[in-house]
């Protein structure tokens, strides 16, 4: 192999291919199946691409390819192109060729970044360099395989954990992140609600606090809210100030309200409860619902220029 010219296009038998950086690809068996359907149909479009290690050819870019030819009995050779590169750079590389349509996930890129930084020796200065990317970018990827608890690396190696939120989690102590997790699907959280929640827990002084907000995540969410209402504002004609408490006291009682509902509501009352309540619930649903459609028309009236 020594005598193989960088870039030129070399056939080689599948069995031959090294697939040692194959670690920092996602399985994909969904793209590998269509990826397969398309080289029985018209072949080998694109060249793989190599490089050597102890030489042999090891795989950058194509796995999806190789894969394919494994399970098609046709298919035993492929065309490869030679890159000489140094083990950094390689691992670049593997990162650039993807980044063309966001083909990479943020895990794989986490992945490249940590081994750059253990495995390589670069400071990340340096791998910031060589990836042409933000020193930030790179504190980013590095913390998503280095400060997640192993249960959310897991999920989010299998998708069933955002990258958005993902980020979020690394801000917490590893002990609190599975239960973070667990809160935002139960309680369906967004992205933003989400990121809320992890900066109320992080302003925590106590255990019990931080607790008592993944037990009830919204209603954290609207305590702050709450809290960051004032009850006069400066910047408030007299008829605005009156509104703003209005507003106050309406959330105050929408939150105790739905507090109440989702965590004992019918089973909390006795049988003779019912009947005098219901009518006032009635009411409830019905006033509600008019309230938040003239709320609505207000928010669009005054969104007009």
């Amino acid at each position: 192999m020594t005598d193989w010219p960088e870039g030129e296009i070399r056939v080689l038998s599948v069995d031959s291919i090294g697939e040692r950086y194959r670690r920092y690809r996602l399985p994909d068996a969904a793209a590998e199946a269509a990826m397969a359907g398309s080289m029985a149909r018209y072949g080998q479009i694109s060249p793989l691409a190599v490089c050597l290690a102890e030489e042999r050819p090891e795989l950058l870019d194509g796995f999806k390819r190789v894969a394919s030819a494994k399970v098609l009995p046709a298919v035993t050779l492929l065309e490869a192109r030679l890159l000489k590169v140094d083990e950094p750079t390689a691992k670049a590389i593997i990162l650039g060729l993807n980044r063309i349509g966001g083909r990479m996930k943020e895990l794989e890129e986490a992945w490249i970044v940590q081994a750059l930084v253990r495995e390589d020796g670069l400071s990340q200065f340096q791998v910031a360099e060589l990836l042409q990317r933000h020193k930030s970018w790179v504190c980013r990827r590095l913390a998503l395989v280095e400060r997640l608890a192993e249960e959310c690396r897991e999920d989010l190696r299998l998708g069933l954990l955002s990258p958005t939120m993902a980020r979020q989690l690394t801000r917490l102590p590893a002990g609190n992140q599975v239960a973070m997790v667990a809160a935002a699907r139960r309680e369906h959280l967004t992205a933003v609600e989400v990121r809320t929640v992890v900066d109320l827990i992080m302003a925590c002084s106590s255990r019990s606090q931080i607790e008592s907000i993944l037990e009830q995540p919204r209603r954290a969410l609207r305590q702050a809210q709450m809290e960051s209402l004032p009850t006069w504002d400066p910047r408030l004609s007299a008829a605005g100030n009156r509104v703003l408490r209005q507003l106050g006291c309406l959330l105050g009682g929408l939150e105790r309200m739905e507090n109440w509902l989702r965590r004992h509501g019918r089973a909390e009352l006795a049988s003779c409860d019912r009947g005098v309540l219901s009518p006032g619930f009635r009411r409830l649903v019905g006033d509600s619902r008019t309230v938040a459609e003239l709320a609505e028309d207000l928010l669009t009236e005054m969104d007009l220029p």
